[in-house]
């Protein structure tokens, strides 16, 4: 059976860093292309950062460019993001993901194949 479960989400203070990670079980995590999407109350679920499984590329969104790190670690079938420099409007669930396989990494709902059942992150003082 194809499972994802996150693991580090918390209450955080502004300026503060989480890690979260998302272990994979029932297929090869390094087969597809992983990442995290994140939904606020309100808002539709939004893509935070994905990396590819075979070339190496990633992405990131505007919003955690340079504060947010994605990475893998195989061995271990988990994938990872590092995320510094919190900000309230960070908070939200923050979901893992394993997506279709495609000609370059995309980083989209639609490319999803597997959802982890979501971690709370909330950044507040």
């Amino acid at each position: 059976q194809v499972q994802l479960v996150e693991f580090g989400g918390g209450l955080v203070q502004p300026g503060g860093s989480l890690r979260l990670s998302c272990a994979a079980s029932g297929f090869t995590l390094d087969a597809y292309p992983t990442g995290w999407f994140r939904q606020a109350p309100g808002k539709e679920r939004e893509a935070v950062s994905c990396i590819s499984n075979s070339d190496g590329s990633v992405y990131y969104a505007d919003s955690v460019k340079g504060r947010f790190t994605i990475s893998r670690d195989n061995a271990k079938n988990t994938v990872y993001l590092e995320m510094n420099s919190l900000k309230p409007e960070d908070t939200a669930v923050y979901y893992c993901a394993a997506l279709l396989n495609t000609p370059r990494l995309y980083c989209g709902r639609s490319r999803v194949h597997s959802w982890g059942q979501g971690t709370q992150v909330t950044v507040s003082s």
